[in-house]
């Protein structure tokens, strides 16, 4: 019994087993409700049986292996902060508190409401909440909420005093801790998150300040597994040439030809350009999102051009000239085919353009609607029963709706209002009843007369007259703005940053010099002459550029949000793209290959950001992720998954390298394969260890913001499943009977699957806080995904035959 409870083979089987009941468990929740996950796993006695034997078998091992006395503290420290954190969470569950309290405005309550199997039971508080108001602000112009308060008196122990609650900002109040949780839908009563932990959190957070000294002793050490890899990399860079085999495959698109109607129809338009220097004029006035955001027309123009059309131009034109043509020339746009369609059966269904289909077509000779009928239909369906067709029907409906909005000029809020009590902005096509006096007579008569005058200028080619208007229009807005709402400087920073492109050229510049890096990395492995050593660290050079590039592209970004650039899926993907090829640059002395290699993998996460399910629309953020522990939180733990990234395509090379090579390069060869798996275990323990503190720093966000540290939300419990399965990759070197470069490098690459299911799997699959809904394109994904894991398989059999 002592030799299983101190085996290594016993803490491997643990860590499968315990990610196996944590992946088990998310799906109960999505299937059978949260109460149902908890009671069958998180807090049943056999889960929290699992947890203790890792303590057990830490302390078996610590005792068999004498680690105490080889001084590896940063080890030990590590593992003994786990036992620390797992009893914070028994105290925490054991001790701890946690209720709802809601209040009207004028109420007092001493009592919060405790839910427990369903039933719903009250307990007293050592003090009274009195609600004085409750304030709801919103985003300018925008229904979306920028922030809610409760402004509280607090009766406790015979004094009174206020106090306010919000989010981000928790009144402690003897050991119990108030957090602004929701509020009532007529804005006059909140909802207060209480909880007391007081034990079971200072346990905790011990355990996190221990777990990050003990990881950054193992990082830094001179004792510690990284250090020792290094220098085992080191030994081995004087006998190994560089040497690459990988191959990148690129799927190219199709594009569906136009009716030759429809053609004609696009090309009369483009006929009627609207000059470039206007158009560019007109692009610059600043609007108000449906989000309350101000931003120059021009990335309004760009949205809806990739919502309709699915590309960032149509024809020649460019977005600012294609949405002032089809406001100026509503009657021929509405018979160009250039909404995006791919469903092919509906196109067959009503007679539509294959492809690309006109605002037109949607309306037969009597003006119904022909969608009307399927439309009800597919909307009276639960969403989980809506086919294929149901669900492309409601999208090709929402395009239709943005095509009639502006044909009524609405969406495109260029009016302020003076003194307007939400700083709203509205569009011409808007109720503008509301407007007095020269204001009214303003913005009814100068919208049309601007486009009256663009129609003008389009027949006979002269601009001034309409530049004047524009002109009007933008003095009218710099007058009766609030001083708050228009900052130029961001609004020219945004031109800028939209002109520019930069992840464009960036995905660009990375799949290149990435493929130069690799070619270069290959042939240097037959012949190796000077000029490639130059020529890599020419291309490395491009490489620095381009990152430098990326950069400016994120701090400009950051810049124009007001926040940090990793708010939504397409900003992570962004971030991600740069953190891989910052990992590759900190190995770019050490293995070229895995500098090429997380220079690529760079530029295919750009390519992926730019497809057009990824959105990258600036939008505002939600009250609860305005919190500067989220801006830690995110940028250390999508870093992770760079490394992680980059492991994996490392893994991969390395499989590959087993499968192909031949007996007059097998020294060679294995010589490079043990290169590359020393990079890959470095680059392992590095994206562990900021996998581990990021996730454990999302931890405190979330005590800091509603009260529970951890909740067993979906997206928590994956990114503990993979800190749990990159762990038991990393210890499978202590397996030394089964460990081989193959079982490591493969294990690499099924890990990155963890990574993969935490970053999509959860946003589109699963239930809880971090899920945002299933996606059209969803499916598609792990359609590709399935091919990749077949491919991974095949490598996977191949290669253990030279193993």
């Amino acid at each position: 019994m002592k030799k299983i409870a101190s085996s290594y083979v016993t803490t491997i089987v643990l860590f499968l087993v315990y990610a196996t009941c944590l992946a088990m468990a998310t799906f109960i929740e999505k299937y059978h409700g949260t109460e149902m996950a908890r009671t069958l796993v998180y807090y049943s006695p056999l889960f929290i049986l699992l947890q203790g034997l890792f303590v057990v078998n830490f302390a078996a091992v610590v005792i068999r292996h004498r680690l105490l006395k080889r001084g590896k503290w940063g080890f030990l420290l590590v593992h003994a902060s786990f036992v620390v954190i797992l009893l914070g969470a028994l105290v925490s569950h054991l001790s701890g508190k946690e209720g709802i309290l809601h209040l009207r405005e004028g109420e007092s309550s001493s009592q919060m409401a405790v839910q427990a199997s369903g039933e719903t039971s009250y307990h007293p508080l050592p003090f009274r909440i009195e609600l004085v108001k409750f304030t709801l602000t919103r985003y300018p112009g925008s229904s979306s909420p920028s922030s809610y308060e409760s402004a509280v008196l607090v009766h406790v122990d015979g004094n009174t005093y206020e106090g306010r609650i919000f989010m981000n900002n928790v009144l402690d109040i003897k050991g119990y801790r108030l957090f602004q949780a929701s509020y009532d839908k007529d804005e006059k009563g909140t909802v207060l998150s209480v909880n007391k932990d007081v034990a079971g959190r200072r346990v905790t957070y011990t355990g996190y300040v221990l777990l990050t000294i003990g990881l950054i002793g193992c990082i830094v050490g001179r004792n510690s597994r990284l250090r020792q890899l290094g220098r085992q990399l080191s030994g081995l860079r004087g006998a190994v040439k560089t040497v690459a085999v990988i191959a990148v495959w690129l799927t190219a698109s199709t594009i569906t030809a136009q009716p030759p109607a429809g053609a004609s129809m696009l090309q009369a338009v483009q006929r009627f350009a609207i000059d470039p220097g206007h158009a560019t004029r007109f692009g610059a006035l600043p609007m108000q999102s449906y989000s309350g955001r101000m931003q120059p027309v021009n990335t309004f123009a760009s949205e809806i051009l990739r919502k309709l059309h699915k590309s960032d131009k149509i024809g020649s034109l460019t977005p600012d000239q294609f949405l002032l043509s089809f406001l100026a020339m509503p009657d021929m746009w509405m018979r160009v085919p250039f909404i995006a369609l791919s469903n092919k059966e509906i196109a067959a269904k009503y007679g539509f353009s294959p492809g690309e289909c006109a605002y037109i077509e949607a309306f037969d000779t009597e003006g119904n609607y022909k969608l009307q009928n399927d439309l009800d239909a597919a909307y009276g369906k639960m969403p989980a029963e809506r086919t294929r067709f149901d669900k492309d029907l409601i999208k090709l409906d929402e395009q239709v709706n943005i095509c009639y909005q502006l044909f009524s000029y609405q969406l495109l809020a260029i009016l302020p209002r003076e003194n307007d009590p939400d700083r709203k902005w509205y569009a011409p096509g808007d109720d503008l009843s509301g407007f007095s006096g020269k204001d009214s007579l303003f913005v009814a008569q100068a919208p049309a007369w601007y486009l009256a005058e663009v129609q003008g200028a389009l027949k006979e080619g002269t601009w001034g007259k309409a530049d004047e208007i524009l002109a009007m229009i933008t003095t009218y807005q710099n007058a009766k703005a609030n001083p708050l709402d228009i900052d130029p400087k961001k609004i020219e920073a945004e031109l800028k940053y939209n002109k520019m492109n930069v992840f464009r050229w960036c995905k660009i510049g990375y799949l290149i010099l990435g493929g130069l890096l690799l070619a270069l990395a290959f042939a240097s492995l037959f012949r190796k002459r000077k000029w490639m050593g130059w020529l890599v660290w020419l291309l490395a050079a491009c490489v620095l550029v381009t990152f430098h590039y990326h950069m400016l592209g994120m701090g400009a970004r950051w810049y124009i949000a007001g926040r940090a650039p990793w708010s939504n899926s397409y900003e992570t993907m962004v971030y991600v793209s740069w953190a891989s090829v910052c990992a590759g640059l900190l190995f770019m002395r050490r293995s070229t290959i895995t500098f090429a290699l997380a220079t690529l993998f760079g530029g295919v996460i750009l390519f992926v950001s730019g497809l057009n399910w990824m959105d990258p629309e600036i939008n505002p953020l939600v009250p609860v992720l305005k919190s500067p522990w989220l801006m830690f939180h995110v940028a250390v733990i999508v870093a992770a998954y760079g490394f992680f990234g980059i492991s994996c395509l490392i893994g991969i090379t390395n499989l590959v390298m087993q499968s192909v090579r031949s007996k007059a390069y097998t020294p060679l060869l294995s010589l490079r394969i043990k290169e590359l798996s020393i990079v890959n275990e470095m680059s392992l323990i590095i994206g562990l260890a900021l996998m581990t503190i990021g996730t454990f720093l999302g931890a405190v966000w979330a005590n800091e913001s509603w009260g529970r540290y951890w909740g067993w939300d979906p997206k928590e419990t994956w990114a503990l499943i993979t800190m749990i399965v990159y762990a038991a990759v990393i210890h499978l070197r202590l397996l030394k009977s089964l460990y081989t470069p193959w079982l490591f490098n493969l294990a690499s690459v099924a890990a990155f699957s963890s990574v993969l299911m935490t970053y999509f799997g959860v946003n589109y699959f699963l239930s809880g806080m971090h899920s945002y809904g299933q996606n059209d394109h969803v499916g598609g994904i792990f359609l590709a995904l399935s091919f990749f894991v077949a491919a991974v398989a095949a490598l996977a059999v191949l290669s253990y035959k030279n193993k």
